[in-house]
């Protein structure tokens, strides 16, 4: 089941092979414990909505921590510029999560 063809009419499987788009972990060329990620919040320009954000991934697979923040947090997000921004106020929650994936974390502000 390697070609995303054979999955799309696909409705329920106990395979493993078929489950395996899920993101893991984030891949990185710098291990997690090498990086020093900085979490905050931001109110200004945003129409009145607060939006957490991280800066300071270096590396390859900032779309992959952004889902898995994104899934473990339960809200929406983007990658813009280099940083992630997570919907709402989830800054502890980021901050914790990141810590358990081994990430170094400063919370800001």
């Amino acid at each position: 089941m390697d070609d995303w063809k054979d999955k799309l009419h696909l409705v329920y499987t106990t395979h493993p092979s078929a489950h395996s788009d899920t993101p893991s972990e984030p891949e990185s060329s710098e291990p997690p414990s090498a990086q020093r990620l900085v979490v905050g919040i931001e109110r200004k320009g945003r129409g009145g909505k607060t939006v957490t954000w991280v800066r300071g991934f270096r590396g390859p697979g900032i779309e992959v921590l952004c889902k898995v923040l994104k899934t473990r947090c339960g809200v929406g997000g983007s990658v813009k510029e280099g940083e992630i921004l997570i919907q709402g106020d989830k800054k502890q929650a980021v901050a914790e999560h990141l810590r358990q994936l081994g990430y170094g974390v400063k919370v800001s502000g």
